[in-house]
């Protein structure tokens, strides 16, 4: 009997802890360093780290008009909040920019993506559409199909219609790339790296060549995925501090990004603990950085 009693109590101590421990485990990142390589840009730094090229320029100083100087070190605070925790899968959040995958109720990866445009030149929108999906292939050296759609495109612009591009360097899907159930929608490699944390695919989901070749091997046939818009993610660490991240909804899928931030930061259940004045310092520059906003 007393066996059973302390068994109750372990539990139920559980379960009150769980809920910190789980947010915990939704803040990533921090402050780094990044040393400039040759032939980087702004551009491409902020691809390879997934935070806004124009937040980089801001928290060093740069000048934009000027180049970059190599072996130059850089301060990048790449703090980012999971949208949510999955036991195994791909959630990616089209507003942040990221693909995180799961195995066994861990994050194994997570890394930013390129998503679809904002505008299109046809009827077809190029907008990253989000929902649930299912990996259905898995190609290594793919011959790119050109969707119609995207012929369309090439001749309003007056360039040559091109229907197929076999693997090579001039292939736009890369080395790699994962088929989605998605109709027309691919995880795959790009050879346009500085687009990369931008909005600048026909819908698809670009990836940096070495984060894709990791994934690709990682990944399974049938894996299931989703796609989120969440411009605000808020969480409570296990120190009790309440962090709040907010992307610019460039989709323009929220209708009030203020009353959303409020129901985000509700949701920790920590929403005493808060300044609103560093919420709404936060709210204003929309950095995609997780900040402290604790009171």
């Amino acid at each position: 009997m007393f066996s059973l009693f302390l068994k109750i109590i372990v539990l139920f101590f559980s379960l009150l802890l769980l809920p910190d421990l789980l947010l915990a485990n939704m803040i990533i990142g921090g402050d780094s360093i990044y040393k400039i390589k040759k032939g980087d840009t702004l551009q491409l730094i902020g691809a390879r780290t997934g935070v806004y090229w124009w937040k980089i320029a801001k928290d060093n100083n740069i000048d934009t008009k000027k180049r970059l100087h190599p072996d130059q070190e850089l301060r990048i605070n790449t703090r980012k909040i999971v949208p949510v925790l999955i036991d195994n899968g791909i959630i990616i959040n089209v507003p942040d920019r990221t693909l995180y995958s799961f195995r066994n109720s861990q994050l194994v990866r997570s890394f930013p993506v390129g998503m679809g445009l904002l505008t299109s030149k046809t009827s077809t929108s190029w907008k990253t559409p989000i929902g649930k999906f299912k990996v259905i292939a898995k190609e290594k050296d793919p011959t790119w199909h050109v969707p119609p759609s995207i012929q369309e495109e090439m001749e309003l612009e007056g360039k040559e219609v091109i229907t197929s591009i076999p693997p090579g360097p001039d292939n736009p899907l890369g080395r790699y790339a994962v088929k989605t159930s998605l109709p027309g929608i691919m995880i795959h490699a790009t050879i346009k790296p500085a687009s990369v944390n931008q909005y600048r695919s026909h819908g698809c989901i670009r990836v940096l060549p070495e984060n894709m070749e990791k994934f690709f091997e990682e990944v399974e046939p049938n894996a299931l995925g989703e796609l989120l818009y969440m411009p605000v993610k808020a969480a409570v660490s296990n120190k009790g501090r309440v962090f709040l991240e907010v992307h610019k909804d460039f989709y323009s899928r929220i209708k009030n990004l203020n009353e959303e931030t409020k129901m985000q930061l509700e949701k920790t259940g920590a929403a005493n603990k808060v300044d609103w004045q560093k919420v709404e310092k936060v709210l204003k520059e929309r950095s995609g950085i997780a900040e402290d906003v604790t009171l």
